[in-house]
């Protein structure tokens, strides 16, 4: 079991003008895979916003996975990756590449994601995309190596070889 954080980045969704079908995906996909959302928020895309909230569900909160959707694209109020990068510690960029390599197979627009993973204390930050196909897709795809990748961050193990 693993405890995961969800923060919406959308302006519309933080004025209740848009319904949060991606967050929703995100935690019936990780409660799925063994995942246990102790914290979620829809907020709207302004930097020191995502900024804090990052800090908080890492520092204070001490969660394992934080889980961000939305404002990982090219508009002038995205703002999530470079919220991000201000506060993780070490990037995990593996995350980002196969979540951009795996959606290029369904549509070249994938390449204009500036999503990016790292860590920061104990904490997996990882940036989804903003629509709830997409948020599944990459999910589906990176989900099955996140709970190793939590062990090893926490230094429950350190072999990535399998027998």
């Amino acid at each position: 079991m693993f405890s995961v954080g969800i923060i919406t980045a959308s302006d519309k969704g933080a004025k209740g003008e848009r319904q949060d079908l991606s967050g929703q995906v995100i935690r019936e996909l990780v409660e799925d895979a063994g995942g246990k959302v102790a914290q979620y928020i829809v907020i709207p895309d302004e930097f020191k916003l995502i900024k804090e909230t990052l800090i908080d569900y890492s520092d204070a909160k001490k969660l394992d996975l934080i889980l961000t959707t939305g404002g990982t694209g090219l508009g002038p109020r995205d703002n999530t990756p470079d919220a991000t990068l201000e506060v993780i510690e070490k990037q995990v960029p593996g995350i980002a590449e196969v979540m951009r390599m795996e959606s290029l197979k369904k549509t070249n627009r994938a390449m204009l994601s500036r999503a990016v993973a790292g860590i920061r204390n104990k904490s997996l930050i990882i940036n989804l995309p903003g629509s709830p196909k997409a948020v599944q897709e990459c999910l589906e795809i990176i989900l099955p190596a996140i709970p190793h990748g939590i062990a090893i961050m926490k230094g429950e193990t350190g072999e990535c070889g399998r027998v």
